[in-house]
């Protein structure tokens, strides 16, 4: 019997065939990471370190609890603007970082509750319109970046940015300030991203990486000539000469403001609004998982929380699962968490280790990663899948996608669910029944049959049904297979049969009771066996 590929199995983490794909993997991810820890920590007016440490934390301790095999968790850009009013507002960061520690304990309480029930309610069709769109995002977002235009924070996702400038007009004013040493490691990586892959002897070594190591090689070269870049085109991390330098990066949340209501607001804010990215995050790599496994939701939000609790205790921001990195990781073909976790060290040790190594990468190399990964998600072939399979999924999708990148990743998928909500409650309408027409000599037999649940949503269709139907006909109406009918639908039932008699229609109801009480689980799946 074939071995099941559990959660629980740790011999798969360490398998030649895992590691073989998570760790280069791992550094692909790493790369992608590093610069935008470091842009959502100055973003939301943060240390730097803030942002490196949250990367550690979300890759080793998140990915370590998480049932999720290729979430990867970070400090994430839908929390910038929370953190960066909320560190203003609560006057410190000691206390911020104690509202971090809170809202972990209530993302852990979030998963006991078992609400992680709610991603199984996304639609289809919004999730991969988020998808898209996050694909969009970063075309657009990452073009100012190849260019060597920097002025916003890398990581940034909301249309309206904080440098006062949009999305578009970014892209605009880029075209205006364009580095020619950017533009040439960009066209350049870019190349080597699209035709490394397909050299079959060489494709073992990641495009990336390759990537990296020709825009180090190149943004040396430039020194002192016309393509020389600037400090804000290169990363910038941290540069720590000594264990006590180190250590003094930590910073310990002020547990003196636990009564503080202003904390607790702070605290359940980050708590939703990081459960919701996450959830959403989570349904979004399982759709993109070649192994089609399904990560459990609320051990995520465990997980999550433990990873802000372990955040806020040491300095850090809070957390959410994100989709950037987790694609990255797709896209490099990570198979276990252990590509999260690899990506994690590799943060802490290049902190410690090869600061001046990592601060001569230029940014225009990892744009160019982010550029193809955009592309991925973006790709030409969902769009025209998405219109195959009709108006009810091409409609929410494409909403979806407009909204996320004309407003933020939440405020969009809010606007996309409401659209996909709105297709399958008409889906649900239109299937509250089967109408049948027979011939009985020069008699018509209409023979309806309603669905297993009738609620008083379906009540205006089968409404207009009944009146609709041709005078003098038989009228079969059979609840045969219905565990649950409105009371407002018996009703017009029972009407529709006292009044039809005027107009020479004959009315038989089958199987219809007088009343209906709300199903049980059990009695629901007793029925449906019994159906099938």
């Amino acid at each position: 019997m074939e071995k099941k590929n559990s959660i629980f199995d740790f011999s798969q983490y360490f398998a030649a065939s895992s590691v073989k794909k998570d760790l280069p993997a791992s550094i692909v991810v790493f790369l992608v990471a590093l610069p935008l820890c470091l842009g959502i920590a100055l973003a939301s007016g943060a240390p730097l370190f803030a942002g490196i440490l949250t990367g550690v934390i979300g890759g080793i301790v998140v990915a370590s609890i998480s049932g999720s095999q290729l979430s990867v968790s970070g400090p994430a850009a839908g929390l910038t603007v929370i953190v960066f009013g909320a560190i203003a507002s609560l006057g410190s960061y000691e206390t911020f970082l104690l509202a971090v520690v809170l809202a972990g304990i209530l993302q852990i309480f979030l998963g006991i509750l078992k609400a992680g029930i709610i991603a199984n309610y996304f639609p289809s069709s919004v999730i991969e319109g988020m998808l898209a769109a996050i694909g969009v995002i970063l075309i657009l977002k990452q073009i100012p970046h190849a260019v060597g235009f920097d002025s916003d924070f890398e990581g940034d996702e909301s249309f309206e940015q904080l440098n006062h400038e949009n999305t578009f007009s970014a892209l605009l004013s880029s075209f205006d300030m364009i580095s020619y040493g950017a533009v040439i490691i960009s066209i350049l990586s870019l190349l080597i991203m699209i035709y490394w892959p397909g050299i079959k002897k060489l494709s073992a070594i990641p495009a990336a990486i390759l990537v990296v190591i020709l825009g180090i090689v190149l943004s040396m070269v430039f020194q002192n000539t016309a393509l020389a870049l600037s400090p804000e085109q290169l990363v910038t991390i941290p540069v720590v000469n000594s264990y006590n330098e180190f250590m003094a990066l930590f910073v310990f949340p002020d547990f003196g403001q636990i009564g503080n209501k202003e904390v607790w607001t702070v605290a359940f804010t980050i708590a939703i609004v990081a459960s919701i990215e996450t959830l959403l995050s989570i349904e979004a790599v399982d759709k993109m998982d070649p192994y089609k496994r399904v990560s459990p939701t609320n051990r995520e939000l465990v997980a999550q929380g433990v990873g802000n609790m372990a955040s806020g205790m040491l300095g850090g921001l809070p957390m959410t699962s994100v989709i950037v990195r987790s694609s990255v990781n797709v896209n490099s073909g990570g198979k276990t968490k252990m590509g999260a976790i690899y990506h994690g060290f590799w943060l802490l040790l290049s902190l410690l280790f090869i600061p001046f190594l990592l601060n001569k990468i230029p940014l225009a190399s990892l744009a160019a990663i982010l550029l193809i990964t955009g592309y991925k998600l973006a790709r030409l072939s969902l769009f025209k899948k998405m219109w195959r399979n009709g108006r009810d999924q091409f409609i929410p999708f494409v909403v979806t996608v407009l909204a996320v990148v004309f407003t933020d990743l939440l405020k969009g998928v809010a606007i996309g669910m409401m659209i996909g909500i709105f297709y399958i409650l008409r889906t649900n309408l239109r299937n509250s029944y089967f109408y049948k027409l027979e011939k009985n000599g020069e008699k018509n037999v209409i023979r309806i049959k309603l669905a297993q649940e009738v609620s008083f949503l379906n009540k205006a269709a089968i409404q207009q049904t009944l009146l609709k139907l041709p005078k003098e006909s038989h009228v079969i109406i059979d609840g045969s297979d219905s565990l649950f009918i409105d009371k407002d639908v018996l009703e017009i039932i029972h009407n529709f049969k006292h009044s039809a008699f005027s107009k020479g229609t004959m009315v038989e109801i089958l199987n219809i009771r007088d009343h209906y009480d709300v199903p049980n689980t059990k009695e629901f799946v007793h029925k449906i066996e019994n159906i099938n």
